[in-house]
């Protein structure tokens, strides 16, 4: 029997060495090849797996516990709120929701965290749960350390339910950080139903819109890693604060990269 990497078609055996070493960079479906018209049945087969993990991940609902697990929740002593999205049908149907607290979580919040630090950060389940599991246990505690080692005081995390981008925006008004940080599933595709972004604003408010807030994205095993997100967000957070804004005023400087760099 091949090995399974061996069953995608064409071969990876029959590919140039380079073509090889592109696709091993790369979730995408490069070269798959076709059976008459339509794609190989291998390739259709990895598309309905994709497509159904894609769509568990965005409509499962995030357990704090469970997901992140017991231990991780008590050691940075997470605690959990909600928008106004009371379930997952009223989130995926009525964006705005999900970019406001609730009452109760608003109180929540106000009670249980510390105003103006320099760092806060907080995380979402946004679109995929399934991303939030998978990345945040690894993310945080890189983060808390580079911010430590850069003396900045840092609020504590805390868990949005039916999360969108836009709460940040809220979370700006009811604790003032300097920046705020939020860890976040992205819509899921046929590459992966892993990915989580980092949306981060310079002293978030109200009437802010996305043109006031950065982004990095495609933070999993095969895109941005745990290690190089940390790296990023800490040095854009940075940047931040010596500028005194975020968004489209702000460039994030990145070191030169190839993907042909193989």
């Amino acid at each position: 029997m091949l090995p399974e990497d061996d069953k995608l078609a064409p071969p990876l055996y029959d590919l140039p060495e380079i073509i090889k070493q592109v696709r091993a960079r790369t979730p995408a479906r490069l070269l798959a090849g076709r059976s008459g018209a339509a794609y190989r049945t291998n390739t259709q087969l990895e598309l309905r797996e994709a497509h159904a993990a894609a769509r568990d991940a965005v409509r499962a609902e995030l357990n704090v516990s469970a997901d992140l697990g017991d231990n991780f929740v008590q050691n940075w002593n997470l605690f959990e709120v909600c928008s106004r999205a009371a379930t997952k049908d009223e989130y995926l149907l009525h964006p705005d929701l999900g970019r406001h607290l609730n009452d109760a979580s608003r109180a929540e919040v106000s009670k249980r965290s510390t105003r103006d630090k320099d760092l806060q950060i907080v995380i979402g389940d946004g679109l995929s749960v399934t991303a939030v599991a998978r990345q945040v246990r690894q993310l945080l505690p890189l983060l808390y350390e580079g911010a430590q080692a850069r003396n900045w005081s840092g609020g504590g995390t805390f868990v949005i339910r039916h999360c969108r981008v836009g709460i940040l925006n809220e979370i700006g008004e009811l604790l003032g950080p300097t920046v705020a940080v939020l860890l976040i599933g992205e819509r899921p595709g046929l590459a992966t139903a892993e990915s989580m972004s980092a949306y981060m604003a310079y002293r978030p408010k109200v009437a802010d819109t996305d043109a006031n807030r950065n982004l990095i994205s495609n933070i999993h095993a095969r895109g941005v890693s745990t290690e190089q997100a940390a790296t990023r967000i800490l040095n854009l957070a940075a940047a931040m604060m010596k500028s005194h804004n975020s968004g489209y005023q702000l460039r994030e400087e990145l070191p030169h990269a190839s993907i042909f760099n193989l």
